[in-house]
């Protein structure tokens, strides 16, 4: 099971790298890398996905030093931390950065 504290120490460590999807949806919402590393590093797990063939992931939920909230899906590949997507939370997907909205 991915724990926030593994989350943290890859992204201390510089043992992280991003998706060609999440690069993309990071560029798309226009985040920089620091951004996303500030949100994982400030971030909580608040979803936990089971290994649907590609391995474990989980959603991270973080914010900005200037308070800006991001969503982080990630996973580990090996000793690696990947990110998935990355994504600024909006309704009606998400009411808050912790609480999902419709479905």
């Amino acid at each position: 099971m991915i724990e926030i504290e593994w989350i943290h120490e890859r992204v201390r460590n510089n043992e992280y790298y991003f998706s060609k999807h999440g690069d993309q949806e990071r560029q798309n919402d226009n985040l920089t890398v620091a951004e996303v590393e500030e949100a994982m590093l400030s971030g909580r797990i608040i979803e936990l996905y089971e290994d649907t063939g590609r391995g474990e992931s989980c959603l991270v939920a973080g914010f900005t030093k200037t308070g800006k909230p991001i969503h982080i899906v990630c996973g580990m590949r090996g000793d690696w931390l990947v990110v998935i997507t990355v994504y600024i939370p909006r309704p009606p997907k998400f009411k808050t950065l912790y609480q999902r909205g419709e479905r």
